[in-house]
């Protein structure tokens, strides 16, 4: 077999074919040359855009095959291979320089934490287990990441990413060095692994302060309250028919125990004074809202801002559909506010298949920990570069 020496003395090294000076292009001349300023080598900065253009350009599957192929008389495929899953440029710094750049080219209205599912065959990709999905109604075999969106009503684009790590994984030394899982990496449930990314993005980045708006139900809901609420960031956090909380609201009369689940709490409420009603363009599409005041259930850990939280129940005009419910701690929003905020969910499902899909954020077949998050970092700033020039893929 032969050895390809992947050094980066290995030959010349070749300039990068010029691109049209359209703004798609420009937007990602100049968003390359802040992402990649943390790159030290110029061979690291050359694959780095031929794999960002390939994640642009390639259609279909987005593998490192197929990107190598399309710059074939430039990079090799085990040169990107090598780039991906086993350099050591920091991937770390490079996501933070994209996120405060976007932040920079978009006014985000909210911050929206979403679940990302990535299906696999197998069981040897990093994090892969078998878990019933909620949110899909079923047994998947599959990564999950947590992602943290800027979101407004025009554009979602993903900034950070937390690969959640299954116990089993991280108990596991021959399974962690397989992956090269660091060792500072300690087993979390999906709530603090929410914590840790949030934690990341708005402390350690420093991001500016807007409502985090949580649309994951596979997460223990007091949990994330619990550690999020005293922080000072607003919260709308997507919550179940079953979540026991307390009635704290002297208009909604109680026979009994004031501790009840938010869906028998909804259904009193909804009775009992008229919805406010929101329309965004499609009249059809009405939406009406109720709002109580409810606390969560006592407990000397949790922070005293949870005992005064609004319950929002949202459903269609029509009462067709499933109701929505949200707990938040935006105490004095008006109720269409708070839909409005809640549908920014929308936004980011809508832009995940529209764009980040499409330039393949889940098609990373490797099996490394920091080779994931390599791709995702790269494939995230492929989704801004088309939302922010509105540049079909």
């Amino acid at each position: 077999m032969t050895c390809i020496d992947i050094s980066p003395e290995a030959g010349p090294r070749e300039a990068i074919p010029p691109l049209p000076a359209d703004s798609h292009n420009l937007t990602l001349a100049e968003l390359t040359s802040l992402m990649f300023a943390s790159l030290n080598r110029s061979d690291q900065h050359r694959k780095a855009m031929y794999y960002l253009r390939g994640l642009l350009e390639v259609r279909g599957r987005k593998s490192i095959r197929a990107i190598a192929e399309l710059f074939s008389d430039h990079v090799s495929e085990q040169n990107l291979h090598h780039f991906i899953s086993s350099s050591t440029w920091d991937w770390s710094a490079m996501r933070q320089a994209f996120a405060e750049h976007v932040m920079d080219m978009m006014q985000p209205q909210a911050w929206v934490a979403r679940l990302m599912i990535i299906p696999k065959s197998g069981q040897q990709s990093v994090g892969v287990e078998r878990n019933f999905f909620p949110s899909v109604g079923r047994v998947l075999n599959a990564q999950r990441a947590i992602g943290i969106w800027a979101t407004s009503q025009e554009m979602a684009v993903p900034l950070n990413w937390r690969l959640y790590l299954p116990h089993a994984w991280l108990r596991d030394r021959n399974r962690r060095s397989r992956v090269s899982i660091p060792d500072g990496v300690e087993p979390e449930s999906l709530a603090e692994c929410l914590m840790g990314v949030c934690s990341e993005t708005f402390m350690e980045w420093e991001l500016p302060v807007r409502p985090l708006i949580v649309d994951m139900c596979e997460a223990h809901t007091v949990t994330i309250f619990k550690e999020l609420a005293a922080s000072g960031v607003p919260l709308l956090v997507k919550v179940g028919r079953d979540l026991r909380l307390t009635v704290t609201d002297p208009m909604v009369p109680v026979n009994g125990s004031r501790e009840l689940t938010a869906g028998q709490i909804m259904e009193i409420a909804s009775s009992l004074r008229p919805p406010a009603v929101w329309t965004d363009s499609n009249p059809r599409l009405a939406r009406l809202a109720a709002t109580v005041r409810v606390a969560l259930p006592s407990a000397s850990t949790l922070p005293p801002v949870c005992d005064d939280l609004l319950l929002l129940g949202v459903r269609d005009s029509h009462g067709r559909g499933q109701k929505e419910l949200w707990l938040t701690t935006m105490r004095t929003a008006q109720p269409a506010s708070l839909m409005r905020l809640s549908r920014l969910t929308e936004k980011v499902e809508q832009d995940f298949t529209a764009i980040s899909d499409r330039v393949g954020i889940r098609d990373y077949a490797g099996r490394s920990f920091d080779g994931w998050h390599r791709h995702v970092t790269l494939a995230s700033a492929a989704h801004a570069i088309i939302a922010l020039t509105g540049r079909p893929h």
